[in-house]
């Protein structure tokens, strides 16, 4: 899946400054830490380099009991990248690509996923050391608990949301098996979804799996599900709350091709993704 990808132009901010290294710091009503490290990326990299210092642990130890007092509370992830790396993942910028790795590192510790927005931002430079950027990351506690879909730079997401559902994000399977090759189209179709639940709140998906015939309608009903769960999986792994994620199977029950040849089989084998 580490596939290029094209920014899209209402995520990345391109800022013409240089930073240097931007510390730990988690502040708000309530919590106050502050540390001269960071969490740290390579160059070209969306994952965070393991293990994180100290005193970055203890942050984040902090966070985690300040957020389970303040259930609540929002925290914003900004993750930011140089104008001249190289994004080869699924998101818009690399950037928000670090953002949601933090994130998902920060559910591995046992924060709760639903407290946390992430955001990704492009700049003309940063301080590094060697192939190491030094701290692209930073946090912001969010006073306000809104989460209803508004316009953003005057985008109507009613709109993108009629967009999505009318040509849908359809990803077909090999027999019994997960097929993780995609094309640019469905590629796009990923950065459209993300986008969408990333800015709306009460975003969710419907991820439908389904199978051909052959077999026993219980094992592909079994098979159906498989696959929306395996959908879910990744899109989970590309910055979508896996709490606003619903999966169902309808195994062989609505087939969109004729069982009866190879082709239509193949186009059976598929999930659906929607916004609900």
């Amino acid at each position: 899946m580490k596939e290029p990808a094209d920014n899209i132009e209402k995520v990345v901010i391109v800022k013409e400054t240089v930073t240097e290294i931007v510390p730990f710091v988690i502040n708000g009503n309530g919590i106050d830490y502050r540390s001269s490290d960071n969490i740290k990326f390579l160059k070209n990299s969306a994952s965070v380099i393991l293990p994180v210092k100290d005193s970055v642990t203890i942050g984040i130890e902090k966070l985690k009991a300040f957020l389970n007092g303040n259930p609540k509370q929002k925290v914003t992830i900004t993750g930011y990248a140089t104008t001249e790396e190289k994004n080869t993942t699924t998101y818009p910028n690399l950037g928000l690509a670090r953002a949601n790795d933090v994130k998902n590192y920060f559910i591995s510790k046992g924060l709760p996923a639903g407290n946390f927005d992430t955001k990704g931002e492009l700049i003309d430079s940063w301080k590094t050391n060697a192939d190491t950027l030094l701290g692209p990351v930073a946090f912001q506690i969010n006073t306000s608990s809104d989460t209803t879909a508004t316009k953003t730079d005057g985008e109507n997401f009613a709109v993108l949301k009629a967009k999505i559902n009318a040509d849908p994000l359809v990803l077909h399977f090999n027999t019994n098996k997960s097929n993780e090759n995609l094309n640019d189209a469905e590629r796009q179709k990923i950065k459209d979804i993300t986008y969408y639940i990333l800015h709306v709140g009460d975003g969710a998906l419907l991820v439908v799996g389904h199978s051909d015939n052959v077999g026993k309608r219980e094992s592909n009903v079994v098979l159906g599900q498989k696959r929306a769960d395996f959908t879910k999986d990744y899109l989970s792994k590309n910055g979508i709350d896996g709490s606003k994620i619903e999966t169902q199977s309808k195994g062989p029950d609505e087939p969109v091709g004729d069982n009866s040849t190879a082709e239509g089989k193949a186009n059976n084998r598929r999930t659906v993704v929607t916004i609900k």
